[in-house]
């Protein structure tokens, strides 16, 4: 009874974590370039009453065994980089990734970190920066006096000067991939950095050979929340822990039991 009371102890304390980590989920549904996370978890050790495969004679062995389970433990949670749906604006320096890739951009204290938020705006400089003034790398500067901004799928940024017809060239936007996107440390602000689970980042031309999207002007890409799988997921957690309460209950009253036996 004592590893029940521990054991469903452990199972309501994952819930609860799948519960937050459900409840970040939906309070993200709306932030552009948000990614969701999947919560997992593993089983605890065991103890082995009848180890299995034990002798049980001369020539034979034990072929289940008997282990009891301590419970479980979050272990993870993955995050899920699928495509978010792309919304239309008229600001020409929102971009989305179609495909793979993250944006470069730097911190104040210099670090590069990444993201697949693409609302970006010009600074006093006419840098292009996010909405945090971090700015977008390689550096793209467009001119106070460009009339038409214009960005291509292989991140070319052009522009055009009052009373010229040819477009001139700012520079050219480059995406960041990595082997191993879900071990990427999230920052908060919609960053990420690498870690040693991530990999090195792999810089390249969008819609190059390195596997990378291409690049889309005039939208926003959406977080990936499934607001109705939220919420069954959600149900679920609930009833689990529901479940992992009434053991507790349970094994309390059959204590209760053996405490009022009467000789």
């Amino acid at each position: 009874m004592i590893r029940a009371l521990y054991s469903a102890a452990s199972g309501m304390s994952a819930q609860q974590t799948n519960v937050d980590n459900i409840a970040n989920n939906l309070a993200n549904a709306n932030t552009a370039g948000f990614k969701t996370r999947r919560a997992q978890f593993q089983d605890l050790m065991y103890q082995s009453v009848l180890q299995p495969g034990a002798a049980a004679g001369q020539q034979t062995v034990v072929p289940a065994g008997l282990q009891l389970g301590l419970g479980t433990r979050p272990a993870s949670n993955e995050i899920i980089f699928t495509q978010g749906n792309f919304s239309q604006t008229q600001n020409p320096l929102d971009l989305v990734i179609q495909g793979q890739g993250f944006f470069q951009v730097q911190l104040p204290t210099g670090q590069i970190a990444y993201t697949r938020n693409g609302q970006f705006q010009l600074d006093r400089n006419g840098n292009m920066v996010t909405s945090d003034g971090n700015l977008l790398q390689p550096q793209i500067t467009i001119p106070p006096s460009a009339q038409q901004i214009t960005i291509a799928e292989d991140g070319t940024v052009t522009y055009t000067q009052p009373g010229q017809t040819a477009s001139q060239q700012a520079g050219q936007i480059q995406l960041v991939s990595f082997q191993n996107p879900a071990g990427l440390n999230s920052m908060g602000d919609s960053l990420y950095t690498p870690t040693d689970a991530s990999g090195d980042p792999i810089v390249g031309v969008p819609g190059g050979q390195e596997g990378l999207g291409s690049i889309l002007q005039g939208y926003t890409e959406q977080s990936n929340v499934s607001v109705v799988q939220e919420f069954i997921n959600l149900i679920v957690a609930q009833r689990a822990y529901e479940a992992n309460s009434k053991v507790v209950q349970a094994a309390d009253q059959m204590y209760q039991n053996v405490n009022n036996l009467k000789q």
